[in-house]
């Protein structure tokens, strides 16, 4: 049995049978692909008898993971509090975690909700505001959460197509927002794009459309935008709007397996929804956060080592003449020339994973910044994979 579960299976619920509806479809009703959503259309799985990361000699290069963490500064918190894993997390402990995020983003600690990973509090989010109205968001994005409330029937989602560019289309997006609108719900930068919307259009786009309905803003990837302090819509919240900004460890700070994540909003919203996330943050968790929080050395030596991988894939790509879009996270979303399906098929046969098709996106494959070393396998295997199709 593959032990090896991210937390889009896990969210799955109903999801299960649209997807193998969809898997090795060219083209699909937009209706289907929607409820399908970010779910893999087909999945690849490989033996593994570990009960952690990847199976031995496979590039995991499919699920947008920083393995060059966790920190040293966060295992050694970890080692802390596996030895008092006999007592539930002290408040002192998410007390101080608060503490730190509020000092680096100038709000008081009342404006931060923990949770289980940004995942966790996204679907919070979802189940909260989905009952009043439906969650109007980009036809393309990280909608796993959103689909967690639609598939128990808690929320509907009204997607906006994107832009000839594949950019979020924020004028549109601003007219789908009405009274009745229960939340919007924006990513960036993108997933699986990549894309990032600079701070001085998304924002006077987010203003406008809070002043009619809650805005969610999941910045997942923002450490790894150009210009993080001029991109983030954290600036609205401080102005009291009915903003939400969604932030994880799970990608920077290399903890995707260990589960931490917040959200940044006004007082009454943090205070309203911290009660309903599903479940108690680990004290491992709270005290790897702590640990690595403030670790600029690791966060820079993780930036550079994904700077490095972009350039080998941007190169390769370039040489080969494949369109992408330019990433601000660390992954990379290209046209090969063929399906994603069929491209995800090829690789794996070299045991190399990448993402296969987004929805009814087939001719966009998803490659995410590894070990150097694994990125130097995809590279080499590429021109061989597409030609064997």
């Amino acid at each position: 049995m593959d032990l090896n579960i991210s937390r889009r299976f896990l969210l799955g619920g109903a999801a299960g049978s649209a997807v193998a509806g969809l898997a090795g479809c060219a083209t699909n009703s937009s209706a289907v692909a929607e409820d399908v959503g970010a779910f893999p259309a087909t999945t690849t799985t490989v033996e593994n008898p570990y009960l952690l990361g990847p199976p031995e000699g496979v590039a995991l290069l499919s699920r947008n993971e920083n393995p060059y963490g966790p920190a040293q500064s966060a295992k050694d918190m970890i080692a802390y509090a596996a030895d008092k894993g006999a007592y539930y997390t002290a408040q002192g402990a998410t007390e101080k975690l608060k503490a730190m995020i509020a000092e680096r983003h100038g709000v008081t600690p009342d404006h931060i909700a923990l949770s289980t990973g940004s995942g966790e509090i996204l679907s919070a989010l979802a189940l909260h505001y989905g009952p009043k109205g439906p969650i109007v968001a980009p036809r393309l994005f990280w909608d796993t959460t959103a689909l967690y409330a639609k598939n128990l029937g808690m929320a509907e989602i009204a997607r906006v197509p994107l832009s000839a560019e594949m950019e979020i289309d924020l004028p549109a997006m601003e007219a789908a927002v009405s009274d009745t609108t229960g939340a919007v719900q924006l990513c960036n930068p993108n997933n699986p794009t990549g894309l990032s919307t600079p701070g001085d259009v998304i924002r006077p786009s987010v203003r406008r459309m809070a002043a009619k309905a809650p805005v969610i803003v999941d910045e997942a990837y923002i450490e790894l935008a150009d210009d993080e302090a001029a991109t983030t819509c954290i600036p609205l919240v401080k102005e009291g709007l009915d903003v939400i900004v969604t932030r994880t460890f799970s990608k920077i700070y290399g903890m995707a397996g260990i589960r931490m994540g917040y959200l940044i909003a006004k007082p009454e919203i943090a205070q309203a929804i911290q009660p309903i996330v599903m479940s108690w943050t680990p004290s491992t968790s709270i005290a790897a956060a702590i640990g690595c929080y403030n670790d600029m050395e690791f966060i820079n030596m993780s930036k550079g080592k994904i700077i490095e991988a972009k350039q080998m894939i941007t190169t390769t790509l370039d040489t080969l003449g494949m369109d992408y879009l330019p990433s601000q996270t660390n992954f990379i979303y290209f046209k090969s020339g063929k399906e994603a399906n069929a491209l995800q098929k090829a690789l794996a046969e070299q045991k190399i994973s990448v993402r296969g098709q987004y929805m009814d996106y087939n001719e966009w494959t998803r490659v995410s910044m590894g070990m150097i070393a694994d990125v130097d396998r995809f590279v080499k295997a590429l021109p061989g994979a597409v030609a064997s199709i």
